[in-house]
Formats: structure tokens, C-alpha cells, sequence
């Protein structure tokens, strides 16, 4: 990278750090007075709050504040955006919506900085404990400043698998739920924790071997795929091919357990049977 490219990315990172922890600022307040909040139910399982619009907002005068060419792909300001050109700020203002609104302690900021569809920056910020994650492209992933990597382990047995639920699409739950056998018998565990921005972040720091599932939106993954990648795992979509920032499948891992998992999701010829 140019030195030109890398000062970009670095004050593309701060941009995103900076409208984190605003954000989570936001979300620290209100969690005290978790009872008064105000949500709506979108779909089935599906929650939006008042905490979580108040945050987007504030991402997004963060962020034009410093970059006023900018647009901003969010789940609740331009969900339907399909231009990607120029500088775009993928952001989910609060991963994790349901666990907050019970109280359950895990939950993040997730915020990327694109240009030119080119995932550039991206910081992850879990909020009830205040771990910060980051990574630019060709820069590494770090927590808290300090560099990371996936798992070295290789052995399925000794591996921790994450997921995520089909809770949004009950039609392919019968699908998912077909996986789930294989991966169980031959893994350590499975967790589903509730937040897919953290999920990816704890594939990128080691603490999961590997992750899937069946349907991620791009605020939900972008930050997360840029600190795998800079962590030396691999992501794909259930096809194996690249993984897209959009509507997608993912499984993530480091390279050895990604191949695995990849092969028990796709239930591929050598795979046990259910």
C-alpha cells in the first residue's frame, strides 16, 4: 500500500471508532433505564428501538461531520442502498438488539468504511464491556490495540463452533437444523451468543475456530469480515465463493476449520449423515 492509502485507512478507522464509541455513549445511557425504551416489532423475533435510531443517528452526524461526501448503509436510514461507489459507511448502530432489551450483557457497534465497494476500515465495539475491535485493510486486526489472529487449532474435536439462528426466516429452519448434527458430533460446542458483529470479531481474536449462517445483512458483517481477513482466517458464503457485503451466507473460520465447516454445512459427500 501507498503511504497515501494507508493514511486513508487510517482516518477512515478513526471515523469509525469515533462514531462507535458516540454510539455506544448513547447506548450506555439508556441501558440504565432499559424498562422505559420504546420498541417496535419489524417481523417475527425481528426488534427496532428508539436507542437503536438515536445511535444511527448519531453514527451518521459523526461521520458526515468529518467526511461530508459520504453515504451511510444502515438497517434503518437506506437498508435498499445498492451504490457503492465512492466512500460508504456500512454501520449497525446496535448488533444485538434483542439481547439488550432483555439485558443480556452482549451486544456491539459495528461500523465500515468502504470505498469503491473495497472494504477499507472497520472497528467493532462491544458495548456492556468495552472491548474494541479494528482493522484496516493491509494493517491487521487488533483488540484494544494490540494485534490479533484466528485460532491455530485444527482439530475439529477441540474446536468451539459459532452460529447464528434462522429466527427471521422460519422456512429454513428445517435446513439449518439438518447442519446442526454434523457440526455437534464432531466439534467441541456450538454458541449462539446473539450478536453476529461479536461473533466475527471472536472468530478474528481465536476465541471461536470458525462461524456460519444462513443469513447476514451487510451492516451486520462488513466491520467483521475486514478483522477476519487482517486476522488470517478465511470468509465465503456457503458456496464457497468470496462473501459479498450484502444479504448473504457466511461461514468464517481459520483456514483449516473454515474447509471443514464449509463441507459440514454443505453436507458434501464424506460428511457424516444426520
Amino acid at each position: 500500500m501507498t503511504s497515501a492509502q494507508i493514511n486513508t485507512s487510517r482516518a477512515l478507522l478513526a471515523t469509525c471508532v469515533a462514531a462507535a464509541a458516540r454510539a455506544a455513549q448513547i447506548i450506555r445511557e439508556r441501558a440504565t433505564n432499559r424498562h422505559a425504551i420504546e420498541w417496535e416489532t419489524k417481523s417475527h423475533a425481528d426488534f427496532v428501538s428508539d436507542v437503536d435510531r438515536d445511535a444511527e443517528h448519531a453514527i451518521t452526524e459523526t461521520v458526515l461531520a468529518r467526511h461530508a461526501d459520504a453515504r451511510i448503509l444502515g438497517e434503518e436510514l437506506s437498508p435498499a442502498m445498492n451504490d457503492r461507489r465512492g466512500l460508504v459507511f456500512v454501520a449497525d448502530p446496535l448488533d444485538g438488539t434483542t439481547n439488550f432489551l432483555h439485558g443480556f450483557p452482549w451486544y456491539a457497534v459495528s461500523i465500515a468504511a468502504m470505498v469503491d465497494g473495497e472494504l477499507t476500515a472497520g472497528a467493532i465495539l462491544n458495548v456492556p464491556n468495552g472491548e474494541l475491535f479494528t482493522a484496516t485493510t493491509g494493517g491487521g486486526a487488533r483488540l484494544n490495540g494490540q494485534p490479533i489472529s484466528v485460532s491455530p487449532i485444527t482439530d475439529p474435536v477441540r474446536s468451539l463452533i459459532g452460529t447464528g439462528f434462522p429466527f427471521k426466516n422460519e422456512g429454513r429452519v428445517d435446513e439449518y437444523l439438518q447442519m446442526l448434527p454434523r457440526i455437534m458430533r464432531e466439534s467441541a460446542g456450538i454458541r449462539r451468543p446473539g450478536s453476529a458483529a461479536l461473533d466475527l470479531a471472536d472468530v478474528a481474536c481465536g476465541r471461536f475456530e470458525a462461524f456460519w449462517e444462513l443469513r447476514l445483512a451487510p451492516w451486520d458483517i462488513a466491520a467483521g469480515i475486514l478483522l477476519i481477513l487482517e486476522a488470517g482466517g478465511i470468509v465465503t458464503n456457503i458456496a464457497g465463493e468470496s462473501c459479498p457485503i450484502d444479504h448473504t451466507s457466511l461461514v468464517a473460520g481459520n483456514p483449516h476449520m473454515h474447509a471443514w465447516l464449509l463441507e459440514r454445512v454443505r453436507g458434501e459427500p464424506g460428511t457424516p449423515a444426520v
